[in-house]
């Protein structure tokens, strides 16, 4: 099949699933389009069994197969969800809780690090399921951070407190960038000690434990500062107009020519989008938009947003025919559930125990952050894009199972503790 044919099948289910949510399932979309795109899975697997020589899973698997999950979702929709999501972000409330984002960021994203990899490191060997020390770092790092395509999607249902959003929102539009960069300095040492050719992202040979942090300030600070400066070339261009086609056109150029470029230099994409969206979510809203340019702009990212994230959660339900279950491997799966979440409570008390001396919190905010923490997309595609090794099916069958609870179990549930705790 053709790519394009590939996209066609994928948008009509899409459409076709979304239709059936609104319908009469009305769950939140991004719930309801995975539980209806796995039940389809399950059902043509159910299928498979009863009349094999139809051969529909091998067909399917082949067609999903063709799809570069990591391609189309790290270097495809990912730059334009995260605009669509930071173009909504209130400065205001942002830069209230900046050192709470920023905790949350990088001190809460490296502890749930260490935590899910030292522990599932644990579980996995327990199991005698043999993997390195290194390897679940890796897993910890790929985990860890919060999807912002999924904690978004449930925030736009939330009567949440706008500070409260604030945090939520933020922290997941960062920690992806961050968890990126950690990520891909973590494969390249582990390629690096195995010899196994140049890691991940270009960075081979020796690559130093020293080195990651060198690396983790050039990815994160050279993708801030580039999305300053192309949001604030886009905001000056938007600024001398006012034409609602050529402005929307510039945010689409805004985001994939900062992307691109983000990429060719070496420096994080993801945290550079977000910024670009920020600024022209908040200054170039206020001083660059006539109320008519803003309205088309909002509508357009809106229906963009929906349309991939429609598409990406269809990829997520679909992918569990393609990965390879065992029962020890589910087993470990359904083990590592409640290390990330333990993870990501301890990963939110600390650094929320410390602000809370000079700030103030609802009460429940550990619990509610805890739980709000979704796990998407993102984590499904770092784990499809490992290099090939023994210890990469047992890292994706953990992840696999994992998203799967987070945005079933957790995406169902979050508003009743919402509800409960504030």
């Amino acid at each position: 099949m053709s790519i394009f044919d590939i996209i066609a099948v994928l948008m009509t289910l899409a459409a076709l699933f979304g239709y059936i949510n609104h319908r009469w399932l009305k769950l939140e979309p991004t719930v309801g389009l995975l539980m209806i795109s796995l039940a389809s899975s399950l059902g043509i697997m159910a299928l498979h069994w009863v009349f094999p020589r139809l051969e529909i899973v091998n067909q399917i698997q082949n067609m999903v197969g063709s799809i570069d999950f990591n391609e189309a979702l790290m270097h495809g929709m990912l730059g334009f969800l995260l605009f669509a999501g930071a173009l909504h972000v209130d400065l205001e409330y942002f830069v209230r809780r900046k050192g709470t984002i920023a905790s949350l960021a990088t001190i809460g994203l490296l502890i749930s690090t260490f935590l899910v990899g030292w522990l599932s490191w644990l579980v996995f060997n327990g199991l005698g399921l043999e993997i390195s020390f290194l390897a679940c770092l890796v897993f910890g790092s790929l985990i860890s951070p919060t999807d912002p395509i999924a904690v978004m999607g449930t925030l736009k249902t939330l009567q949440a407190p706008k500070d409260l959003e604030a945090n939520i929102a933020g922290e997941s539009l960062f920690n992806d960038g961050v968890a990126v960069v950690l990520f891909t300095g973590l494969v390249a040492l582990m390629a690096s000690q195995t010899g196994s050719g140049d890691g991940h992202g270009g960075h081979g040979g020796e690559f130093s434990a020293s080195g990651m942090a060198i690396f983790f300030l050039r990815e994160a600070g050279g993708g801030a500062v580039l999305g300053l400066i192309c949001g604030y070339v886009a905001y000056r261009l938007m600024l001398s107009i006012d034409d609602y086609k050529v402005e929307v056109m510039l945010t689409l150029a805004l985001v994939m020519g900062s992307y691109s470029l983000a990429w060719a230099v070496h420096v994080s994409g993801p945290i550079a989008v977000v910024v670009a969206g920020i600024l022209i979510g908040n200054r170039g809203r206020a001083f660059a938009m006539s109320e008519e340019v803003a309205d088309y702009l909002e509508k357009f990212w809106e229906l963009l947003d929906e349309i991939l994230n429609a598409l990406l959660f269809m990829l997520i339900g679909v992918e569990v025919l393609v990965v390879a279950f065992s029962g020890r491997g589910i087993l470990a799966g359904l083990i590592v559930i409640f290390i990330v979440l333990l993870a990501r409570f301890v990963s939110v008390l600390i650094p929320i125990s410390i602000i809370k001396l000079r700030s103030q919190f609802p009460p429940g905010v550990v619990r509610i952050l805890t739980w709000a923490g979704l796990r998407g997309g993102i984590s499904v595609a770092l784990a499809l894009s490992l290099p090939p090794s023994p210890e990469k099916n047992i890292i994706l069958t953990s992840t696999y199972m994992v998203v799967l609870f987070s945005i079933l179990v957790q995406g169902m549930t979050v508003k009743k503790v919402l509800r409960k705790f504030l």
